[in-house]
């Protein structure tokens, strides 16, 4: 009777199992309900469902594909200034249908520099394929149209571009013209940002879509329109700075302020003066090369970012400069890793530049010297300049007694004085190597800049000034003939919210931050996002950066007089591309306030 019964249990057990897998599968094997989205009041909302075993095929199902013509500036980022008309029919077309037409382009290096730009689109268009697109006999003809000769880009470059898409029947004609070959660039972004894919990869494959009636009048407010990364305090891979670069034409950045040298380390590994790496970077594999260094200005330059140089002087600087003692070159830096560090600096560790050793600016100049020949003539420079610790200079005992055997008093003001004549000093020897005395040359606002004093110790005929203070001193310098950048890092640096008593300001705050007004606004150039390092590196860098810098992108670009909440949407699906372009931006609200736009208005 026991075995009997031990029998029938078991035989239970088995039959509910069996019948618990097959309840199961057949669960499994029940179609997945995807949304239907249509245009309705400039919103894409959820009109409906379907089974997910049903291949779709008709184009404005999906969101993506609905936010490319709903409202008047699609899914655009960041959104024209002057003219938009983007209206339906959404048409499909062929990768392999794609053909770039640039011989109107104004000149040999200008078609070349269009070609290159071309491939980055059809680059990003291969990854949204991914694993793959279905072919379409629809033909995409893009013509490129520009009347200045190719040059380098500067602050005073002609950006804009025109944009107009037409259909017809099978053919899609799209026509850029532009002055320059970064304003055609900007319009080969436009129209990335116009395309999209729809499909499900598991049955026929993705289906490559695009707004096909599209008139684009556009131009930036600002010509600065930047990003500052810090790669002294950690160390940045070259992959690091290429995605960021990708993320930056993405959103139409066009300044990587690259601050490459601090007190902590020394990461340039620079021919004539090979020293400082060997004696700076944290490691030889954590360096970057002379040949590195060339490669990445023509990847920015192709993506409409140029790159700008930082070498900070005299404080900030430290490792890369302690072998000149040891050499019998005496102290070329000082102060550095004095301890207790508050009393001889603002952060550890501690150095600054000694203004009075000649071999200072000698090594000064064969820095300058490499970095002039691999980057383009003219190009701004930035010295650094901020946070001098007058406290270092006044306990450093070769300094006190040149300071008191040439009569100078042990003043702030005295020390103001020495301050400016590195700063002149090696302007001199920059000029030296460049050839001439036309570059302009970049400085951190400090007690140097102040508006009281600035006209006595920097020429503004040569010096723009980059403010992190605020606005008023923006302004200041601007009434006075300065040429600034803005940088207020009480809403611009990325790294503020991470260490006390710093606070945390989202892509809103940033967005809805209006640059000041000057007498003469044209010296207001523009201003950056900054990334100071002692809490990021390449594993954490894109969630601290992006889609917050993206904001300050359309903000520079278009200068906008609505707010955030207007702006919010497009940003979402800004954000969704730049995860195609292998981006990890910071996720900036749930993902059901994303499928119901108008729904969902969070103010934080």
């Amino acid at each position: 009777m026991g075995s009997w019964t031990c029998i029938t249990s078991s035989a239970l057990l088995i039959f509910h199992f069996l019948a618990f897998n097959e309840a199961t599968a057949a669960e499994n094997n029940l179609p997945f309900i995807s949304k239907i989205y249509k245009c309705v009041n400039d919103k894409c909302i959820i009109s409906g469902f379907q089974n997910e075993t049903k291949e779709i095929n008709e184009i404005n199902e999906s969101v993506d594909v609905c936010r490319l013509t709903c409202g008047q500036h699609g899914s655009l980022w960041p959104r024209p200034t002057i003219m938009t008309t983007i209206k339906n029919p959404v048409v499909k077309f062929g990768l392999e249908n794609i053909v770039f037409n640039s011989s109107s382009v104004a000149d040999e290096f200008g078609k070349q520099y269009m070609a290159e730009a071309s491939e980055v689109l059809m680059s990003s268009l291969r990854t949204i394929c991914k694993p793959r697109c279905v072919p379409n006999d629809n033909n995409l003809t893009v013509f490129i149209t520009t009347t200045a000769p190719f040059t380098n880009i500067k602050w005073s470059t002609n950006e804009s571009y025109e944009l107009n898409i037409s259909t017809d029947s099978d053919q899609i004609t799209v026509k850029i013209t532009a002055r320059t070959v970064y304003g055609a660039r900007n319009g080969l972004e436009t129209l990335r940002q116009l395309i999209t894919a729809y499909g499900r990869p598991k049955f026929n494959g993705k289906t490559l879509v695009m707004a096909g009636d599209v008139q684009i009048v556009d131009e930036p407010v600002y010509a600065h329109r930047g990003f500052m990364l810090d790669t002294s305090r950690n160390y940045f891979p070259l992959s690091a700075i290429k995605r960021t670069i990708d993320a930056m034409g993405h959103s139409k950045l066009n300044v990587f302020h690259w601050h490459a040298t601090d007190s902590h380390s020394f990461p340039l590994d620079l021919p004539s003066a090979p020293q400082m790496a060997r004696y700076g970077a944290y490691s030889p594999e954590k360096t970057y090369s002379y040949k590195e260094i060339k490669d990445l200005l023509r990847y920015a330059l192709v993506r409409g970012v140029r790159i700008i140089m930082e070498i900070d002087s005299p404080a900030h600087a430290g490792y890369g400069w302690q072998w000149g003692k040891d050499a019998g070159l005496g102290n070329m830096v000082i102060c550095l890793g004095n301890r207790p560090w508050e009393d001889y600096c603002l952060q550890p560790p501690c150095g600054q530049l000694n203004p009075l050793n000649n071999h200072t600016y000698t090594w000064l100049g064969k820095i300058y010297k490499d970095l002039v020949s691999v980057f383009p003539k003219g190009e701004a420079f930035h010295m650094g300049g901020d946070e001098v610790a007058v406290r270092c200079w006044n306990t450093t005992d070769e300094i006190v007694e040149w300071m008191q055997s040439n009569n100078r008093s042990l003043s702030e003001s005295a020390y103001l004085d020495l301050w400016s004549e590195f700063h002149n000093r090696a302007l001199t020897v920059y000029d030296d190597k460049v050839g001439d005395s036309n570059s302009d040359i970049i400085v951190w606002s400090s007690g140097l800049t102040d508006p009281e004093i600035i006209e006595k110790h920097l020429d503004k005929k040569r010096y723009t000034v980059e403010v992190w203070q605020g606005d008023r001193v923006s302004v200041d310098l601007a009434n006075l003939g300065y040429k600034v950048i803005v940088a207020v890092e009480d809403i611009y640096y990325l790294d503020h919210g991470l260490r006390p008593p710093t606070t945390y300001h989202s892509w809103k705050v940033i967005y809805n931050n209006k640059l000041p007004m000057a007498n003469n606004s044209n010296l207001i150039l523009g201003a950056e996002t900054c990334m100071f390092s002692e809490f990021a590196d390449d594993f954490s860098l894109d969630i601290k950066v992006w889609p917050r810098a993206a904001a300050l992108a359309e903000r520079l670009w278009t200068d906008p007089p609505t707010n955030a909440l207007a702006a919010e949407y497009r940003l979402l699906q800004h954000r969704e591309r730049l995860i195609s372009l292998g981006i990890k931006p910071d996720r900036i609200t749930p993902e059901w306030c994303n499928d119901r736009e108008g729904e969902c208005i969070i103010s934080y």
